[in-house]
């Protein structure tokens, strides 16, 4: 499958039901790495504008690019209020920004999605001197019971969750990707708390998991409103996450 492609038929999902980024991710950007609000940035692989939104919340100037045209459309949507933002129709391999004319790229769950040399030559080439490549993950944990039963589920009822979940991006991996230059690693927590309807949102908002249309999409369902049901609180179920940023620059 096209990785372009993949979230076609997800987008109210993805826009609804994914995790946003803690605030103080952009205070740590701003006071440890100098990224201040009167810098441009390129949030590639922007998506339905979660990351985006981040940023553009803060005061930044935005260009958000992404290759997926309904995502493109959601965050138009979504985020045309901002004076800020841009919309960029284009992929993280061929940006179509002009050279050196942004202050740091920014990926909110996207890098794995990229293809590595390809999208660093591209980044070098937009980023201004000195500028930053900052990568950010929202990472499941699978610590608590219910959090785990779901990681079973996902690996039960995902298509081909092994081979493109983003952990298979590693520290190695993005100190090759970042090299000569350093990369550095902050973690920040974050959740959501879901009802049955928003936690089966969130499950299909993953492009590894059955459309509704898919002959696997019942069971899968049934699985999850027994697991629900099983660990539910006051009738809510809570996902926590590792936010991962890793901040480096490439030139």
């Amino acid at each position: 499958m096209d990785n372009t492609q993949r979230f076609n038929n997800r987008v109210e999902n993805y826009a609804a039901f994914r995790p946003g980024y803690p605030a103080q991710v952009v205070t740590y950007l701003q006071e440890k790495h100098g990224l201040g609000v009167d810098k441009t940035l390129a949030d590639v692989g922007a998506g339905t504008g979660i990351s985006t939104a981040l940023f553009l919340k803060a005061g930044y100037t935005v260009m958000a690019v992404e290759p997926n045209m309904e995502m493109l459309d959601k965050a138009t949507e979504t985020l045309g209020k901002y004076p800020g933002f841009h919309a960029v129709h284009a992929t993280a391999e061929d940006t179509t920004l002009q050279t050196a004319s942004v202050d740091a790229v920014i990926a909110g769950q996207a890098f794995h999605w990229f293809h590595v040399e390809k999208s660093k030559t591209e980044f070098q080439r937009i980023l201004k001197p000195g500028g930053l490549a900052v990568l950010i993950w929202n990472e499941r944990r699978v610590h608590t019971p219910f959090e785990q039963e779901y990681e079973v589920l996902i690996n039960h009822h995902g298509k081909d969750y092994v081979k493109v979940q983003h952990r298979n991006i590693d520290m190695a991996h993005l100190k090759a990707f970042f090299t000569p230059h350093a990369v550095e690693l902050e973690i920040f927590t974050n959740e959501q708390v879901f009802d049955l309807d928003g936690l089966k949102g969130r499950l299909s908002s993953s492009s590894y998991m059955p459309l509704n249309s898919d002959a696997g999409y019942p069971a899968m369902m049934q699985d999850l409103e027994q697991l629900f049901d099983k660990y539910k609180e006051n009738g809510f179920i809570k996902i926590s996450y590792e936010t991962k940023v890793y901040t480096g620059t490439l030139k």
